[in-house]
């Protein structure tokens, strides 16, 4: 979006160095965090005309839900890092731009605390060693209102980054297990062994959808399906986990071919305009998943630099939608695109 790269500066500005590094940083040389926006750039989209494009609109659903646009907000970690106010500050943001959150378990404020101030949210959820703390953080987010459980299914280790934890970490977690973010404590790591039991098992514990994040080939997409997923993101967990992966709009259409009759597919990494939404959508996405640009919104202007953001890119969603020939997010389809 136009104000994207100010916003980034200001952040820049106002945050301390290791801060802004932890929230900028990707894995390995960064190959896959320097080639996301290009990629979406690299999509050409081929406008109708001739269209009555006279009323127009960027509102969807996910997994029934009804949001502005097909935006939501990705699930990043700690955000009272980048202000006071942290996920409680983005919760309202996203809910007074009519955008759904996705929260982090490694969030810096207690889950019931962001609920309160939320509308729509799902729950991200890493499979930890220590299965006890990964359910009950899935327990009190279904006890909060959380409406879907968002499982990261890429990340059976964390990648090595050029930036790691800044010096003083927030000393709230989602859970009081995850309270000191002692990263030593081999219970609180990622498990390696994460398998389709682990999503049938919240699915039953919770009652709520699943949602396996992390997926970039068909065959990821199918195993995820058959374990129960309802929906996958596809996603290169923001350059942050392997790199030199595929990026995201090029994974996009093998996953939804695969797996878009069954589940609904959304995406994520390097989704920067309204036009990136649209090529999303033409790619077979519902919707699409905004993380970095929200820290940066949330560091300079709290809640209302999140609301402030959503409610440009919807307003960019709407206008590529008239400007592509489509009056709504169902009108998009795979014509709208050569790769």
């Amino acid at each position: 979006m136009s104000d994207l790269a100010s916003s980034l500066r200001r952040a820049e500005e106002v945050l301390p160095p290791d801060v802004f590094a932890y929230f900028a940083a990707g894995a390995g040389a960064e190959r896959t965090l320097a080639r996301q926006e290009q990629a979406w750039d690299d999509v050409l989209l081929r406008p109708r005309v001739l269209r009555d494009v006279s009323a127009t609109s960027p509102a969807t659903h996910v997994l029934g839900q009804p949001v502005a646009s097909p935006v939501l907000v990705a699930p990043t970690a700690a955000h009272r890092l980048a202000h006071p106010d942290g996920e409680v500050g983005v919760a309202r943001g996203a809910k007074a731009a009519g955008s759904l959150l996705v929260l982090s378990m490694r969030a810096s404020t207690r889950v019931e605390e962001v609920a309160a101030a939320a509308g729509p949210f799902w729950q991200q959820i890493y499979v930890l060693q220590d299965r006890g703390v990964t359910d009950e953080i899935a327990r009190r987010a279904a006890a909060a209102g959380a409406k879907a459980l968002v499982v990261t299914v890429d990340t059976p280790r964390v990648a090595r980054k050029r930036a790691g934890f800044p010096a003083t970490l927030p000393r709230t977690g989602i859970v009081e297990a995850l309270d000191h973010r002692d990263v030593a404590d081999p219970r609180l790591m990622q498990a390696a062994d994460v398998g389709p039991r682990d999503l049938e098992r919240l699915a039953e514990s919770t009652g709520l959808p699943i949602v396996a994040k992390g997926v970039l080939t068909a065959e990821a997409a199918r195993d995820c399906v058959a374990a129960g997923a309802s929906a996958v993101i596809v996603s290169t967990h923001g350059g942050r986990q392997l790199d030199g992966v595929v990026p995201a709009p090029l994974a996009l259409p093998e996953v939804a071919t695969a797996v878009g009759a069954h589940v609904e597919v959304y995406v994520d990494g390097g989704v920067r305009t309204g036009s990136h939404v649209v090529k999303a959508l033409a790619l077979g996405a519902r919707a699409v998943l905004v993380g970095r640009p929200v820290i940066w919104a949330l560091a300079t202007d709290g809640s209302d630099g999140v609301r402030t953001l959503l409610d440009a890119l919807t307003s960019e969603v709407e206008e590529s939608l008239a400007l592509a020939g489509c009056r709504s997010c169902s009108d998009v389809g795979p014509d709208l695109v050569r790769r």
